[in-house]
């Protein structure tokens, strides 16, 4: 029988020699990532999926590597890495685990990023560097109960007052929402049915008044914190508003870096399941020789192998869009749909070929699997990214 490769250095998966098309600085921010996920995050990650518990040892190290808003400006104490840097970044992280890529993407995309777009230049210049250092943790309030898909009916209010802000409602299936010390929550300033009165705002998460009670249950994504947050007359001052955020497109720009992040991300898990087959296929013997020899086996490694590269390609050129500022949500959303969709046919297909030690812990495409079962639901699900490229090739909506 074979044994586990937990700990074993990644080779990567560029059949098509994709590094010829990276700059040296993309490929070396890349490099530098894949190490430490092997020698960090990969030896940890089995466990703390199985406790159910994020690894929060790892932070520091993420945050000293720059993971945190790495495409933000450095005025801010970022990175100021391009668009397929970054994306690289997630690919990397989401190969070891896909709640390691949510806790960064969150912090990234979805807390730092909109201070950056919608914040004043206090703001960003007092949250940005802490965010960025891993001295404060984010998370990104918008999803409700009853309010998915249709993040515009969202019925969390901000009321003004004299001196600020109230906040009331219910926020659920927040990443990082029980660790974070600060919460970007969006909410309607006017009456229930109007969306052009959503705005954003900064919520120190120890207020009074605000709550986060953790998921119980998850059969997925169980190395990241879930949670539901409750906003109960909570006051905040009038510098909490984000003063350039308005609309329901404020929080739906932040869904797309999210977004973008999540297309890079999914090729990653794809890439370690592939990986896993591939080094299993060939130790494992079977009928005197390795599985790796016989022709089912075979197909399987080079139908993931040739999802995988396709990818790859697509999912570069998103990222050159979005380095040259011409990239669409619509985009986005093609890459999204189509690159999740595909690591879930990797992972499920690596760990059949895995056989009964598919199920272990020590091994990685079944918590793979589970994983990109969220990831295939949130920020926008397969059905709705369908719909969104639906509508820019046909110009009519189908959304109800």
């Amino acid at each position: 029988m074979a044994t586990a490769a937990a700990t074993s250095q990644f080779t990567g998966v560029e059949f098509l020699n994709l590094d010829s098309l990276l700059s040296e600085e993309e490929r070396a921010v890349r490099d530098t990532v894949r190490t430490w996920v092997d020698e960090n995050l990969i030896p940890v990650i089995g466990e703390a999926y199985v406790e159910g518990k994020f690894p929060k040892p790892l932070i520091p190290g993420m945050a000293e590597l720059g993971l945190f808003g790495a495409n933000l400006p450095e005025e801010y104490g970022c990175a100021g890495l391009n668009n397929v840097a970054y994306g690289l970044i997630m690919q990397e992280l989401e190969r070891g685990d896909s709640g390691i890529r949510s806790f960064a993407s969150v912090q990234g995309a979805l807390v730092m990023y909109p201070i950056y777009a919608f914040g004043s230049e206090e703001q960003k210049k007092k949250w940005l560097p802490l965010l960025a250092s891993g001295q404060e943790i984010g998370c990104f309030g918008l999803t409700e109960p009853d309010f998915g898909s249709n993040p515009s009916g969202m019925i969390t209010t901000a009321r003004e007052t004299k001196d600020g802000w109230v906040l009331n409602g219910t926020k659920m299936w927040i990443t990082n929402g029980s660790q974070a010390t600060v919460s970007i929550v969006w909410a309607k300033t006017g009456g229930v049915d109007d969306v052009k009165s959503i705005r954003g705002f900064v919520v120190p998460t120890d207020s009074r008044g605000y709550a986060a009670k953790d998921q119980k249950g998850k059969l997925s994504l169980r190395a990241s914190d879930t949670s539901e947050i409750h906003l109960a007359d909570v006051h905040l001052p009038k510098d909490a508003l984000l003063p350039k955020s308005g609309g329901i497109k404020s929080p739906l720009m932040c869904l797309t870096q999210a977004r973008y992040g999540i297309s890079w991300g999914a090729i990653g898990a794809a890439m370690a399941c592939y990986d896993e087959a591939l080094r299993y296929a060939g130790n494992r013997v079977m009928f005197d020789k390795p599985i790796a020899g016989t022709q089912i086996q075979q197909v399987r490694l080079v139908e993931m192998l040739t999802e995988i590269t396709k990818a790859q390609f697509m999912t570069l050129q998103l990222g050159r869009l979005k380095d040259a500022g011409t990239m669409t949500p619509e985009q986005v959303s093609l890459c999204k749909r189509n690159n999740v969709d595909m690591a879930c046919d990797c992972a499920r297909e690596a760990r059949r070929l895995l056989g009964a030690n598919g199920i272990l812990a020590e091994y990685h495409s079944m918590r793979h699997m589970a994983n990109l079962e969220s990831v295939y639901t949130y920020e926008g699900t397969h059905d709705m990214h369908s719909l969104i490229v639906g509508q820019a090739i046909t110009g009519l909506a189908a959304f109800t």
